[in-house]
C-alpha cells in the first residue's frame, strides 16, 4: 500500500474487528409478506457482514463486538456468528420474556422483475441501541493486536448513545494501531426516528474525525456528511463524475480521510444490475469495470464490496486490484441467499481477472 494509508502487517492478534447491531431477516423469497407463509432467517448487520466475508472468504481473523440477548433468538444468532469463525465480543442482556430486549428483525422480501424488495423492521426495544460508552474495555479487546476497526451508519443511528460508544471505539482502536473505517450506510427511515438529517449530519462529523477510510455514495455523502452535490438523476448511476466531483470536499472537511470508496449500481430490473465500483485512494481514482448480474439477492453487495476492498488493502494488494476485488466479492455475494458470503477466494480472484461463469470441472 501508498504512503497514505498504513496498514500493520499480518501477525496481530485480531486482522479486523467491527462493531454494530446483529440483526436477523426473514426473508419470503419472491413471496410478498401479505402473502407469506414460510421464511428463511439469515443473520446480518452491517458491520457483522464485514467480519463474516473477511473470516469466511477471505481467511482473515476478525470480531464482532455487539449486544446479544440470552434468549432463543439470540443463540440462533450467536450459533451463526460462530460458523462465520468470527470471535465475539458481546454485552449480555437478559429478555424479561415479553417485551424484551430484544435482537431486531429485518423484513425483506426478494421481488422480483419489475416488483422491487420491500423492506422494514422491528427494532423496537432493541439491545444494540442500548449500547453506551464504558460497557466495552477496549484496551482488553484491542490487546493481542489489531490492524482495521471497522463500524457504520446504522449503528450510528440506532440511538442517542450508540455514535458515542463508535467514537469510543475508534480512538481506542486508533490508539491500538489499527486503520480506521466507516460505512456512511445511510438511510432515512432510521435517521428519521433519530433526529432527522440535521442530526445524522453532526453525529456523523464527530464520527468521521477519526476515520482513515470511508464508504458511502454521493447520497451517503450528500445526506450523512452534509456535503453538496450536483443533480445525479439525469445521470447514469454508472457515471462516476458525481462521486469523484465530491471527493474534494470530503476530504476538505475531513483531511484525514485517505480512502473514500462506493459501489456503482444500475438497476435494469431487481433481477439484472449493471455493477461497478470507484474509490479514491491517496489522491488517485479507480474505477473497476461495468458487469451485467443475474440478481439472486441483493442485500449485502455493498458489504460484500467493502469486504474484498478492505482485504486487498490489508494484504497490500495494488489500488487497482484492491477494487477489483471488492468489485468481484459483491458481484458474487448478490449470487447467494442472505447476507453474507458464499464465495471461496478462488472464485473472487477468478472474477476479478474478469472471469466468466463458465462450470468448473
Amino acid at each position: 500500500m501508498s504512503d497514505g494509508l498504513k496498514i500493520h502487517p499480518q501477525g496481530a492478534g485480531l486482522d479486523f474487528v467491527s462493531l454494530g447491531a446483529l440483526v436477523h431477516r426473514l426473508d419470503p423469497g419472491i413471496i410478498p409478506f401479505r402473502k407469506a407463509t414460510e421464511c428463511r432467517i439469515h443473520v446480518s448487520g452491517g458491520e457483522f457482514n464485514c467480519a463474516a466475508n473477511l473470516s469466511d472468504c477471505f481467511g482473515m481473523k476478525t470480531g464482532i463486538v455487539t449486544a446479544m440477548v440470552d434468549y432463543p433468538i439470540g443463540d440462533m444468532i450467536a450459533e451463526r456468528v460462530r460458523a462465520m469463525g468470527v470471535k465475539p465480543f458481546y454485552k449480555h442482556f437478559a429478555h424479561d420474556g415479553v417485551r424484551g430486549p430484544n435482537m431486531a428483525t429485518v423484513y425483506s422480501d426478494r421481488g422480483w422483475g419489475v416488483r422491487g424488495p420491500v423492506v422494514f423492521y422491528n427494532r423496537s426495544n432493541e439491545a444494540a441501541g442500548q449500547l453506551k460508552p464504558g460497557d466495552f474495555d477496549w484496551p482488553a479487546i484491542f490487546a493481542g493486536g489489531v490492524r482495521w476497526f471497522h463500524s457504520g451508519g446504522i449503528f450510528a443511528a440506532l440511538s442517542p448513545t450508540t455514535a458515542d460508544v463508535i467514537v469510543e471505539a475508534a480512538q481506542a482502536a486508533k490508539a491500538a494501531g489499527a486503520v480506521v473505517s466507516f460505512d456512511l450506510n445511510y438511510r432515512a427511515k432510521l435517521w428519521g426516528i433519530s433526529g432527522g438529517e440535521a442530526r445524522a449530519v453532526e453525529v456523523l462529523r464527530r464520527i468521521v474525525e477519526n476515520v482513515d477510510v470511508l464508504v458511502g455514495n454521493e447520497e451517503d455523502l450528500q445526506k450523512g456528511l452534509g456535503i453538496p452535490g450536483q443533480d445525479v438523476t439525469s445521470k447514469s448511476k454508472l457515471d462516476p463524475s458525481a462521486f469523484f466531483g465530491m471527493i474534494h470536499q470530503v476530504v476538505a472537511k475531513h483531511p484525514q480521510v485517505k480512502v473514500v470508496a462506493t459501489t456503482l449500481r444500475e438497476v435494469h430490473s431487481t433481477n439484472r444490475h449493471s455493477w461497478s465500483a470507484v474509490a479514491w485512494i491517496d489522491g488517485q481514482s479507480y474505477v473497476a469495470p461495468t458487469a451485467e448480474l443475474d440478481v439472486y439477492d441483493r442485500v449485502g453487495g455493498g458489504d460484500g464490496f467493502a469486504s474484498g476492498l478492505f482485504y486487498g488493502l490489508m494484504t497490500g494488494a495494488p489500488p487497482e486490484q484492491a477494487v477489483r476485488l471488492g468489485w468481484a466479492h459483491g458481484a458474487l455475494l448478490t449470487t447467494f441467499p442472505g447476507d453474507t458470503t458464499m464465495a471461496t477466494l478462488d472464485q473472487v480472484r477468478a472474477f476479478a481477472k474478469g472471469g466468466s461463469a463458465r462450470i468448473q470441472r
